[in-house]
């Protein structure tokens, strides 16, 4: 059985880990787009568990996921973000479904499989150059819609699906993430709120976190004006690879 630390940390050690959790993965969405969830997630499902840690993890971005959202919602490519979200939209309660339903234990597991499978799918090289097709979009939309139901994880995804294309820049594929995130923010608000993952104690729990996820991203879109397309790629692939390391189940 994984270890619980949910029960074995203090509660001064709980909070200290996800103020910490909150920044780093502040820094990571604030340079690349994405990635909150892929830091923080992890670690605050190992500390509260991974039910509570999506509620979490949706009050602290939601304020800043709209304002973000708002300000690269007129640079967004929305021929491609739409579909995505009609995707989204379908599978997300499915996502939360499986979350309210499978063994804590065993939702970590696969949260680290899904992280690892992109990482590979990243770093293999593949590439692709056309224009994605409808059926393509609305796949990786319904993939993101599950991710986020079960895991927080909406952003992984759509990562690999704009990482993965030759055409965009680092700019364009941190506009679209933003501009989606804007919009999914609002419908997963709705659905987590009907199922229960969003609950007075969990807002009560994430108010201390805005701080540090505020300064994070700070720093890191700051940051993200200074980088090339390289530093930009090799920095989201590097947090892949971290988050795979912190969502392993402790044995």
């Amino acid at each position: 059985m994984s270890l619980d630390l949910a029960a074995l940390l203090p509660l001064d050690a709980r909070a200290a880990t996800l103020f910490l959790a909150a920044l780093a993965g502040g820094l990571v969405r604030g340079f690349t787009g994405f990635g909150f969830a892929m830091v923080f997630v992890p670690v605050a499902a190992a500390a509260v568990g991974p039910a509570a840690a999506v509620g979490l993890i949706w009050v602290v971005d939601a304020p800043f996921s709209l304002w973000f959202g708002a300000r690269s919602a007129p640079r967004a490519v929305w021929r491609e973000v739409v579909p995505l979200l009609i995707g989204s939209t379908l599978l997300l309660p499915v996502g939360v479904w499986l979350l309210t339903r499978l063994d804590p234990g065993f939702t970590r597991w696969i949260t680290a499989g899904a992280i690892l499978l992109a990482l590979a799918a990243l770093v293999s090289g593949w590439r692709y150059k056309a224009d994605p097709s409808l059926p393509l979009s609305l796949a990786t939309g319904g993939a993101s819609g599950l991710a986020s139901g079960f895991a927080a994880l909406g952003g992984m995804p759509l990562a690999v699906f704009w990482l993965a294309s030759q055409r965009a820049s680092a700019a364009q594929v941190r506009d679209n993430l933003m501009a989606y995130f804007g919009l999914s923010t609002l419908v997963s608000g709705v659905v987590f709120t009907a199922t229960g993952v969003l609950t007075g104690p969990r807002f009560a729990e994430a108010v201390p976190l805005l701080l540090p996820y505020g300064l994070g991203l700070w720093v890191g879109s700051h940051g993200f004006r200074l980088a090339s397309d390289r530093v930009f790629r090799a920095v989201a692939y590097t947090v892949i690879l971290v988050a795979v390391c912190l969502a392993l189940p402790l044995r």
